[in-house]
């Protein structure tokens, strides 16, 4: 992707917006490392100065993450991203939770009632590749997996705002549910989906809405002993309210 030569500043934004649209497409996807800067200077035939301007630029604007030693990671898809996770890195799970039934549960309802037979195929898809991540006891995989399958729900919605929201929480989820999750993936925190995906297929808008309301309640067993510690991961279950319809009664973990 060579770039032509106009002046610096010009040139530095034309790096930006190249560097940037690489992440937007999903090209260098959050969580990767980009290319090294020698790497991106003879991709896009420009100073070495000027790639790493632009580096820091993005940096700075919260969607890269520059490690010494280690290299440059991607943080976040979009400016909007990198800001709420930084502003909501330390929020208290519970609210986390919250936020997400709330989101998950219109956005189900809506895909209930405007889903597409592609939206379908695509939700069939993630699903599979959802429990195949799971099978293979690779945490970052499956928590990349499931936040990818409950994006898919959202976009089913047709809710343009909707869904870029809930894709700029994208890294405050994949934390929350690395917390979750923990290390281990174990048959007996397993949590399937596939009655939500049935309920939106089938036009079960009420269904739909139940189902991913309670998710994002579900914990790990003995986490619910900790629900009254301000900002532990054990708030992540209700022990103040009843189990939403259709919600598993044992608590087990999968977002």
């Amino acid at each position: 992707m060579p770039l032509s030569h106009p002046r610096r500043s010009a040139l530095s934004e034309q790096v930006i917006a190249a560097l940037r649209n690489e992440i937007a497409s999903g090209e260098w996807p959050v969580g990767s490392r980009i290319p090294t800067e020698p790497e991106l200077v003879e991709q896009l035939g420009v100073a070495r100065n000027t790639v790493r301007e632009a580096v820091r630029a993005l940096a700075h604007n919260g969607l890269l993450d520059i490690r010494q030693g280690s290299g440059t990671y991607v943080l976040a898809t979009s400016e909007l991203a990198g800001v709420i996770h930084r502003r909501f890195a330390d929020a208290d799970p519970r609210h986390i939770a919250e936020l997400r039934s709330t989101l998950e549960s219109s956005a189900a309802r809506l895909a209930a009632e405007r889903r597409t037979e592609r939206d379908l195929k695509q939700l069939d898809a993630l699903l599979v590749r959802r429990e195949e991540a799971w099978e293979s006891g690779d945490t970052e995989a499956f928590v990349t997996a499931d936040t990818t399958f409950h994006l898919a729900v959202v976009a089913a919605s047709h809710n343009d705002v909707m869904t870029a929201m809930y894709a700029d929480l994208g890294e405050v989820v994949r934390d929350w549910l690395r917390e979750d999750v923990g290390e281990e993936l174990t048959p007996e925190t397993h949590m399937d989906h596939t009655r939500l995906v049935d309920a939106i297929r089938a036009g079960d808008a009420q269904t739909a809405a139940s189902e991913a309301a309670g998710y994002p309640f579900l914990c790990r067993p003995g986490r619910s002993a900790a629900a009254g510690r301000p900002g532990r991961a054990g708030q992540r279950g209700q022990p103040e309210q009843e189990a939403q319809p259709g919600q598993e009664a044992d608590v087990t973990s999968g977002g």
